[in-house]
């Protein structure tokens, strides 16, 4: 256990609750798409063990990442998952006063404070539904770190207020692991070159259920890739990843991925007007929801995520993210049989 000062658990994350006795329940607790990765991607990835007794080359997959967003190589890092790009951020750069936007992914903090960096917290609040208040961030904090949208609250901020964080002399990190989940990517920055010490982290892992073969990358300046890259380790991305993320960034999976964000859009419809039924019993969805999951508040959270898995059910705890407590959870979106049957099975459980 990786615990704080205030007693969250940063290294508590949705698998947990689908492990061991949770493998047969029916998965609302991890944010990966479901029926993923598709038969085609299956393919090239497994087309590219012939490869193996070569060590990986990753010169085609970085370039390939650097066209879809319109970049030139320099600005591209490619990393075993986004996690491991938050173990470089803390390790590489050099900073005095990092700032961690909450609730979100706890990885970021937890890696910064195994460097042995001091961490501080601005907290959003749930009467702001959650939404960044850039006044909060101090002016001399040198690394931001911030999701968009946000797991867990499923926030979407506007890149205008997220770029408006941007200084001389601060390193501007924005987790767009999800982005591609969100319709049309509105409100992305990566692509974006015009904002001074932006960093934006991408995880391929999401979208096209790879998260055990641990891809992503991130896109920043040559000089913050060159820092980054003297962290890693040699050969860091496997060949099947590579793969992988070639696979995930040409046209036919863009295309793909784009089609998916519109069908979870309607499936997150679907889930939170059926929680909507259960308001009289005190249940509250953070809204709006832009991601592929909703954060809920609900009295008993506790209490109703067991019964909820003696019913076949995980969900994801709410209180290991800092700003929330014990009577939150995140639900993952899912396909609207999979959405009924759980609604059903709240409604059996609810008090």
């Amino acid at each position: 256990m990786h615990t704080d000062d205030t007693g969250h658990d940063l290294r508590h994350h949705g698998d947990a609750e689908v492990r061991d006795d949770g493998a047969a329940l029916v998965d609302l607790a991890v944010n990966v798409r479901a029926d993923t990765p598709p038969t085609w991607l299956r393919e090239q990835i497994a087309g590219s063990l012939s490869s193996l007794a070569a060590y990986p080359d990753g010169r085609a997959a970085r370039a390939a990442v650097a066209a879809r967003h319109g970049l030139p190589v320099e600005r591209v890092l490619l990393t075993a998952g986004a996690a491991e790009a938050f173990v470089l951020l803390a390790r590489a750069l050099k900073v005095r006063r990092p700032v961690v936007v909450h609730p979100q992914f706890t990885e970021p903090e937890a890696a910064l404070r195994d460097a042995g960096h001091t961490v501080d917290r601005v907290l959003l609040r749930e009467t702001d539904g959650f939404r960044l208040d850039p006044a909060a961030v101090p002016e001399d904090a040198d690394l931001v770190v911030i999701g968009n949208p946000t797991n867990p609250t499923s926030v979407l901020h506007p890149a205008g207020t997220i770029a408006g964080l941007a200084r001389p002399g601060r390193t501007l990190v924005v987790d767009e692991a999800f982005m591609d989940a969100v319709p049309g990517e509105r409100e992305a920055l990566a692509g974006r070159t015009d904002v001074p010490g932006l960093v934006v982290l991408r995880s391929l892992t999401k979208t096209w259920g790879l998260a055990g073969l641990r891809i992503g990358y991130v896109l920043a300046a040559p000089e913050t890739i060159t820092e980054l890259e003297r962290a890693q380790p040699l050969w860091p991305v496997s060949t099947p990843a590579l793969a992988a993320a070639q696979a995930c960034v040409a046209p036919r999976a863009l295309a793909e991925a784009a089609h998916a964000a519109h069908r979870i859009s309607a499936d997150r419809a679907q889930l939170v007007a059926g929680l909507a039924a259960f308001a009289s019993r005190g249940v509250q969805v953070v809204e709006p929801a832009e991601g592929p999951f909703v954060l809920v508040r609900m009295p008993g959270a506790a209490v109703v995520r067991r019964r909820l898995r003696e019913l076949g059910y995980a969900v994801r705890r709410g209180d290991t993210f800092p700003g929330l407590g014990e009577e939150w959870v995140r639900l993952a979106v899912r396909d609207r049989g999979t959405v009924s049957g759980f609604l059903r099975a709240l409604s059996a459980v609810m008090p």
